[in-house]
């Protein structure tokens, strides 16, 4: 039974594996297509309490391989070949398009209220851009969804940018900007 000690480890490792982080501002997440959700960290010019997606395209690279001609063939004077043509390859990368890193603010609770998400969900349905259940699941056919709605707009990305929730029509609360304006009168 040497393996219980070893399997002792491995379960408190897994639990302290889900134990919260040490600093409670950051929350990370790695979206399925690649676009990491943070709150806490952003741009240089980040607002500390806003949460931001990363989305990092990487750069695109040619390899072009080229046969050089290195000596010509030598041809006898009724054009035969007497010596073939000596050739190198030479193998080249170049960057066609440069590694993008695009950083945008989120709503902070897109990625963890079903409640947020419906409502995401049924904006959509009535642009006819999401065709499928309300689930209030962040699921594929939701992220197309919303690709599919900001693309027009240059994101080309399946997490919901603060910017399209507010032309989606979306009451995003922003602590900060309330903040500035004070509470309301009568509420």
């Amino acid at each position: 039974m040497k393996f219980l000690p070893l399997l002792g480890v491995g379960v408190v490792g897994l639990l302290a594996a889900c134990a919260p982080l040490t600093s409670p501002e950051v929350a990370r997440l790695l979206d399925r297509d690649g676009t990491i959700v943070t709150r806490g960290q952003g741009p240089e010019d980040a607002r500390p309490n806003a949460c931001y997606a990363r989305d990092v395209t990487p750069a695109v690279i040619e390899t072009v391989t080229e046969q050089i001609i290195v000596q010509p063939p030598e041809l006898a004077a009724d054009g035969t070949v007497r010596a073939p043509a000596v050739f190198r390859t030479e193998t080249n990368q170049r960057i066609v398009q440069a590694r993008n890193d695009l950083w945008f603010e989120v709503p902070c609770e897109a990625e963890t209220s079903p409640e947020f998400i419906a409502t995401v969900q049924r904006a959509l349905a009535a642009r006819g851009v999401y065709r499928g259940p309300v689930t209030g699941a962040m699921d594929l056919r939701t992220r197309r969804a919303i690709r599919q709605y900001q693309r027009p707009q240059g994101l080309n990305s399946g997490v919901l940018s603060l910017a399209a929730a507010r032309l989606l029509g979306l009451a995003v609360w922003d602590p900060e900007a309330a903040a500035i304006r004070g509470p309301r009168a009568g509420g």
